[in-house]
């Protein structure tokens, strides 16, 4: 019986990553095959989840979401590791309505990581993709233990606005007991500039071009008293602008490591082990497209298993490669939603239904 592992990520606005996998596995299963689940993520939404379908520990907290209202998360455990996600704790997921982008906070997301770091976690894995603040940072630091004050020694209240008023850095409560931070990022913008945390990304998060120069004024400020701080300027080092700015601050104030968010999630639920027991690997997300090929979650799976021979299936919503390209990058069949319903809107609200469907073409391609 040929054996398939089923490692796609989420269908965005439709299907999360675990569903996906199901609705592929229950066709194939239905033609007769034998199937692996893994859902995969790449350290936004859904990296919890992944490490939870993998057999990692849920373990549920209570943190503050981006706009201070208590909101409840997950810290996924494995051994000594732990994973916290941004976008379930904090991010643009959690807001309560309308979008905040001059106070949301990144608070939460160092709430997480106390948690892990106060359960016994020596590492802890964090992803930030999807947040809903550009704040530098800040609210997270706080979260573990910082003052953030302005002129007159009074902590600034949450949000990236009032970084403008900030005037020294207290991190002398700060202890991680040795814990190692990993921060999954897959972007290199600095900090600030042109293609900086506000300008490329607080308008993605309800930033008008006003708020976005106050913003960007304000990390600046932000950045230089961090650097006093802690004798680092690290406002121009790739990634420490992902996120809103917690890249920055994870570097320079938290000493993390970065690590690309696919290759990071897909080492820890487990890909390679299994790998070594299917014949063909199906992997796809929402659009497969040229964004995929560099670096995001399906792009790796496929890298994986054909340099080990393994047939590559992308099954996905919609696709702009060619054939050539999806062969260049180790693939050798796509099936899109597209393919077997013109009607995009059916492809969202039937694709469970369509997965299932696309299975079977599957089968009796690659068998």
């Amino acid at each position: 019986m040929t054996r398939f592992l089923v490692a796609p990520d989420k269908f965005k606005g439709s299907l999360d990553a675990t569903e996906v996998a199901a609705a592929i596995g229950r066709g194939l299963c239905a033609a007769g095959a034998d199937v692996v689940e893994l859902p995969i993520a790449d350290g936004g939404d859904g990296t919890v989840a992944a490490a939870l379908a993998a057999g990692w520990t849920p373990v549920p907290v209570t943190v503050s979401g981006p706009t201070g209202e208590p909101v409840r998360t997950t810290v996924a455990r494995h051994g000594d590791d732990a994973v916290v996600e941004m976008a379930d704790a904090c991010g643009l997921v959690r807001l309560p309505g309308a979008p905040a982008p001059m106070t949301a906070t990144s608070r939460g997301l160092g709430e997480a990581i106390a948690a892990a770091v106060a359960d016994g976690a020596t590492r802890v894995v964090v992803g930030i993709g999807g947040s809903a603040s550009t704040d530098g940072g800040a609210g997270m630091l706080t979260a573990l233990g910082a003052r953030v004050l302005d002129g007159d020694g009074v902590p600034l209240a949450d949000g990236g606005a009032g970084l403008a008023e900030v005037a020294s850095l207290d991190l002398s409560g700060i202890d991680l007991g040795g814990t190692a931070l990993v921060v999954a990022c897959d972007v290199d913008n600095p900090l600030t500039g042109e293609h900086g945390a506000a300008v490329v990304y607080a308008p993605q998060k309800g930033a008008d071009p006003a708020q976005v120069a106050t913003l960007d004024a304000a990390l600046s400020c932000w950045a230089d008293v961090v650097a006093d701080a802690t004798g680092r300027d690290l406002r121009d080092v790739p990634g420490a602008g992902a996120a809103g700015g917690v890249g920055f601050a994870a570097l320079a104030v938290l000493g993390a490591e970065t690590r690309s968010g696919a290759e990071l999630v897909l080492d820890l639920v487990g890909l390679d082990r299994a790998l070594d027991d299917v014949d063909v690997a199906i992997t796809g997300e929402g659009s497969f497209d040229a964004q995929t090929l560099r670096g995001k979650g399906p792009a790796v799976v496929a890298a994986r298993a054909a340099a080990r021979g393994i047939p590559v299936v992308v099954v996905c919503g919609r696709t702009t490669l060619s054939d050539d390209e999806a062969r260049t990058a180790g693939v050798d069949h796509v099936f899109a939603l597209q393919h077997v319903e013109p009607d995009l809107d059916r492809c969202v609200t039937d694709a469970s239904a369509l997965l299932e469907r696309i299975a079977a073409a599957v089968t009796s391609s690659v068998l």
